[in-house]
């Protein structure tokens, strides 16, 4: 049985355009109120400017056969356990019953680069490091492993593809982070998040501004293109639907 991407292409330049109006639209509401966060914070406080990619997985769920599966993103019920901590609050979660079937984290950066780019580093790979630990001491039960999926916008712009210079005092960087800009800087750390089997599959979108209209990104690899993330989370999907379909509804009787 062939996957169904639930036109993915689509739906991920609209929530492009969704990630960029939504920016914009918090920019307005805050310069408007006169409360003006710190650089482009105002712009990503409001905490929707990702809601299309969610969209997206939801589409994917139900496509692929887990039409009856929760789907949860409220702050209360995306928590799961963790190993070096308590929990953890993920950003979207798909239950079957029971069993976790997908766990999410949907990021972004727009300017800033170098501020916050070691920090979104470690938080990945520390968040899937504390999961897995917990799975494999038992914490989400005897259960088939979960996908785990990381997916990140960065806007591309002059200051995300220009080369950045490391500081290498006493030992020399690996090869492949000379010059590198943060773009590449970050699909390297997706490819690598794979690579290691921190998650299942990683996506990295470039986008610039400019595409709140056009709904315009680009991949920079195979191996952290939406293409390769959707088809493998479409694909757990539809195991997970093979191995446990949806009850069949009792039929009253007395209507025969």
């Amino acid at each position: 049985m062939a996957l169904e991407l639930a036109n993915y292409k689509e739906q991920a330049r609209d929530a492009v355009k969704a990630f960029w109006g939504n920016r914009e639209a918090a920019r307005r509401k805050q310069a408007e109120t006169g409360n003006i966060d710190a650089g482009t914070r105002g712009a990503v406080t409001a905490g929707k400017n990702l809601d299309g990619f969610v969209a997206l997985i939801q589409s994917l769920v139900k496509a692929n056969g887990l039409g009856h599966a929760e789907i949860h993103i409220s702050k209360g019920l995306v928590v799961l356990p963790g190993y070096f901590r308590p929990t953890k609050q993920w950003d979207l979660l798909v239950m079957n019953g029971r069993r976790l079937v997908a766990a999410l984290e949907f990021k972004s950066m727009v300017g800033s680069f170098g501020n916050n780019y070691n920090n979104r580093t470690e938080e990945a790979i520390g968040t899937a490091h504390c999961l897995w630990t917990a799975y494999r001491d038992g914490a989400l039960g005897a259960e088939p492993q979960p996908f785990l999926g990381w997916l990140m916008v960065v806007e591309d712009a002059p200051g995300s593809r220009a080369p950045v210079r490391n500081d290498e005092p006493h030992f020399k960087v690996f090869p492949e982070f000379k010059e590198a800009s943060y773009l590449k800087r970050y699909d390297l750390l997706c490819q690598k998040l794979v690579k290691e089997k921190l998650y299942s599959a990683t996506a990295l979108l470039a986008t610039p501004a400019s595409a709140a209209t056009t709904g315009e990104y680009r991949d920079l690899s195979a191996l952290s293109s939406l293409d390769n993330f959707v088809t493998s989370f479409a694909g757990h999907v539809a195991a997970e639907a093979a191995r446990s379909p949806a009850p069949v509804k009792s039929v009253n009787s007395s209507l025969f």
